[in-house]
């Protein structure tokens, strides 16, 4: 009589248990970091999303203002579409906020699968990075998606996106 030993059926005592590769383990740890990050940022927007909406006038009179210096004038971009981004923001940020939270909530979720070993969690951890992206492009405009902010979060995003893709080697079912 032969047992079969499926990956779905084996049972790992803890000399035997798959070790989660240093790669893995710095990826997640930084992903937790991130989320966390993540996490305080959506709340911190959603909580002053009115204040930054009150604030309009002011901000447009800094931003045409001389005593600004052009490189912080280019950062911010065009003021028309900072006050339309502004705008759009504090009406669609019930909408923002949850998804904000649900992209989170899958990085983490994601995140703790490959710890486990598990590939799902790489699909998990990819929508929930690409999420953000999406609600930001579908609520505020193609206009939030510009900027030197935004560039370095979708650089981070894609580097981390890409550093996992490479460990989906150690990665099972």
């Amino acid at each position: 009589m032969t047992q079969e030993t499926t990956p779905d059926v084996l049972s790992f005592d803890q000399n035997t248990k798959p070790k989660l590769p240093t790669g893995l383990n710095v990826l997640t740890i930084l992903t937790f970091i991130g989320c966390a990050i993540q996490l305080i940022g959506s709340l911190w927007s959603f909580f002053t999303a009115k204040k930054s909406y009150e604030g309009l006038d002011k901000l447009t009179e800094q931003m045409n203002s001389e005593n600004m210096p052009g490189w912080a004038k280019s950062m911010m971009g065009d003021p028309e579409n900072m006050i339309k981004m502004i705008t759009k923001a504090y009406e669609n940020r019930i909408p923002i906020v949850l998804l904000s939270l649900v992209a989170t909530a899958l990085c983490f979720y994601g995140a703790l699968q490959m710890r486990k070993l598990k590939k799902q969690g790489f699909t998990l951890y990819t929508i929930g990075e690409l999420l953000p992206f999406l609600t930001q492009f579908l609520f505020i405009g193609a206009f939030a998606l510009t900027g030197f902010a935004m560039y370095f979060g979708i650089g981070i995003a894609l580097l981390f996106i890409l550093l996992y893709f490479f460990q989906r080697k150690h990665l099972v079912n």
